[in-house]
């Protein structure tokens, strides 16, 4: 794994998984870490900076300020990241449900597609620890956004993927729609509309190991209302990038 990355994290309230989750990722050679703070009440923000401290060079911390959203925590790393000397720009989730290990294969798929989707529901894919409904639940969840938005991918709603720098640069965040986790799937489409090549390779997801779900009623609220706004705006987004929308 030779080509340069950064794992982009927003962190809220994850202050016992941030230290095991990146020391997976320094593991890695030529992988560095941008953690992106949402005003954590628990403190995160202040172990980030001394993992940044400890790791310079390697590890950045940002705290956001203003009201708190996990899209925008991404739009604030992304711009931040797309300007660094880099290929590859990855994104995982601070519980540790993402496996540091299986980073690589990610990274090594942005060598023949522009996005790389850590997949659960692909051949070699699993799920560990999760609840019969819960499992129903993201399976229904990812058919329901197929069918609405017509997108090829088996797993539209995994927050673990790797972006060629220039792809990721490509789009126009500035204009996207949703706040919550259906940014996610939205990043998939606008993608998807742009004619980028977007693959999957299997990974194992298992369960959070410390503090609480942050999927809520809401969030599956929006997660259901979202594709079908996706739909009725496509046109109005497709144009732009990230950089000119700074």
């Amino acid at each position: 794994m030779s080509r340069r990355a950064i794992v982009i994290v927003p962190t809220y309230n994850e202050r016992a998984n941030i230290p095991v989750l990146v020391a997976g990722l320094l593991a890695h050679e030529h992988v560095r870490v941008l953690i992106v703070d949402d005003q954590s009440p628990d403190g995160t923000g202040e172990i980030a900076d001394e993992i940044a401290r400890q790791h310079p060079g390697r590890v950045d911390v940002i705290h956001r300020t203003g009201q708190r959203s996990f899209g925008r925590s991404y739009i604030d790393g992304i711009k931040r990241a797309i300007h660094e000397p880099v290929d590859v720009l990855c994104q995982m989730d601070a519980d540790l449900s993402h496996d540091p290990r299986q980073l690589p294969s990610l990274i090594t798929a942005t060598s023949h597609a522009d996005v790389v989707i850590g997949s659960r529901y692909i051949p070699g894919g699993a799920i560990v620890n999760w609840s019969q409904r819960r499992r129903l639940l993201s399976r229904f969840a990812n058919v329901y956004i197929r069918a609405v938005t017509r997108l090829g991918v088996r797993d539209c709603t995994t927050g673990y993927r790797c972006w060629r720098r220039e792809a990721l640069a490509s789009l126009p965040l500035d204009r996207f729609l949703s706040d919550g986790y259906s940014f996610l799937m939205e990043m998939l489409f606008v993608a998807a509309q742009k004619g980028l090549h977007i693959t999957e390779v299997p990974i194992t997801f298992v369960e959070r190991r410390e503090g609480e779900s942050k999927v809520s009623r809401a969030v599956l609220l929006e997660s259901a209302i979202v594709p079908w706004r996706l739909i009725a705006t496509r046109g109005s987004r497709i144009e732009g990038s990230a950089q000119g929308s700074r």
